[in-house]
């Protein structure tokens, strides 16, 4: 809501709503474009989405300390065009945890994405700490988000 409120175009992606097929084999992922029928899901849209925008927001519910299947299926499946990716910056968001520290193996998976794009700027990290529901917009977290998203 901040980043549009600051005049940016901003569309919302919810991977719940998405259908993505995982891919197997490393040798299928580099080879994907090249040799396979494309997969009948949306993650060629969301990619496409992704290469097209200067900034990437990644939020994800926290399972057992680290991201949802949903966001690593989305990040394999950006292996065959992750170098056309030209994000100027990426902020991850991660909810819920009440141990901080053990959240770290999440936003590790988030970062070892980044790793691998060009010249990508981490903006910040924000801990949905107690966001365990949809309804729980009113959490400090919230407001931080909303922040970050005016300064984008």
């Amino acid at each position: 809501r901040g980043a549009a409120e600051a005049g940016h175009q901003v569309e919302k992606i919810f991977l719940e709503r998405q259908a993505h097929q995982l891919l197997h084999g490393m040798q299928r992922m580099q080879h994907v474009r090249q040799t396979l029928p494309r997969k009948k899901d949306d993650a060629a849209e969301v990619v496409e989405k992704m290469i097209a925008a200067d900034v990437i927001v990644m939020a994800t519910p926290v399972y057992f300390y680290t991201m949802s299947a949903q966001m690593k299926t989305l990040i394999d499946r950006c292996c065959a065009r992750y170098l056309e990716i030209k994000t100027r910056s990426s902020t991850s968001l991660s909810p819920p945890p009440k141990n901080v520290p053990m959240m770290e193996r999440t936003i590790d998976g988030f970062r070892g994405f980044l790793d691998c794009l060009e010249e990508p700027k981490e903006c910040g990290t924000i801990y949905g700490v107690g966001a365990w529901k949809v309804a729980d917009k009113r959490q400090a977290s919230m407001h931080e988000a909303y922040e970050m998203g005016k300064k984008v």
